[in-house]
């Protein structure tokens, strides 16, 4: 395979095992080439090993078998970001600093720090909210001030693991039309791991559809919609027809999914 045809990430044969008061296979045999710019979504019940996964290609986990391998563009290059449920904001930091934090931590200090993170801020609505701190501020917004400090690095590939589950569904629905605008813009390569079928179509180039643990790749849909994509695409009926194949798809592995527990 050439290099203008390898894929950005490449996830060969990994499987996933977790040996504590009992073994816990999470992930059998998974294989999956994405390629640079695409949005991919990972789909599945709880507990199918979609943020193992994630962690996985963030290599904040490693696999007990098979291989992940990110095709960088260079050496110096930010591989990957991750935004995370959990906002993951420093609470005695200021919104600016917040977002500061990432490029200091790979090396982008003062002013030039300052104004690319100030930058960040004003693409995110958050400009005027710049010397406040994150008790101040509500989910919707932390969340803004998390993908704004995951993309500040300038990432080749951003990881999100279900990074709007915490909203109320008001400000969710906000929150994915604004990240589908803002992905169009760069067409940044993203993995995003969600539960919601409407999230995974109104946002996905592609969905993958994950079993019942131990995780595997169930199906592998590309969304038809085209680019660039509007929030008025939920009320096509066509997009109402493709939630219902994939739910076809997905109920019966929802109803062999452990009760409680999470995404191991």
């Amino acid at each position: 395979m050439s290099a203008a045809a390898a894929p950005k990430i490449l996830i060969d044969a990994v499987t996933k095992t977790y040996h504590a008061r009992r073994t816990v296979e999470a992930l059998k045999r998974i294989d999956l080439g994405i390629p640079e710019g695409q949005f991919v979504c990972l789909l599945g019940p709880s507990g199918c090993g979609k943020s193992t996964l994630l962690r996985m290609i963030g290599g904040l986990d490693h696999p007990s078998g098979g291989e992940i391998s990110i095709r960088a563009r260079n050496a110096v290059s930010v591989p990957t970001a991750t935004v995370f449920q959990s906002y993951n904001v420093f609470p005695w930091k200021t919104i600016l600093a917040n977002v500061r934090f990432g490029l200091e931590m790979h090396g982008t200090r003062g002013r030039a720090a300052d104004t690319v993170a100030r930058g960040w801020l004003k693409r995110m609505g958050l400009q005027d909210f710049a010397d406040a701190y994150p008790p101040a501020l509500s989910g919707g917004m932390l969340q803004r001030v998390a993908i704004a400090r995951a993309l500040a690095v300038e990432p080749e590939i951003l990881l999100m693991d279900e990074p709007f589950a915490a909203l109320d569904a008001q400000h969710r629905r906000i929150m994915q039309d604004e990240l589908l605008a803002l992905w169009q813009e760069d067409r940044r390569t993203v993995v995003f791991v969600t539960h919601s079928l409407d999230e995974a179509v109104l946002l996905g180039d592609r969905i993958v559809v994950m079993s019942a643990r131990p995780g595997r790749v169930l199906a592998d849909i590309t969304v038809p919609f085209e680019r660039p994509r509007r929030a008025e695409i939920r009320s096509d009926p066509r997009f109402a027809a493709l939630e219902g194949e994939i739910w076809d798809l997905l109920r019966g592995e929802v109803d062999r999914a452990p009760a409680t527990g999470g995404d191991a």
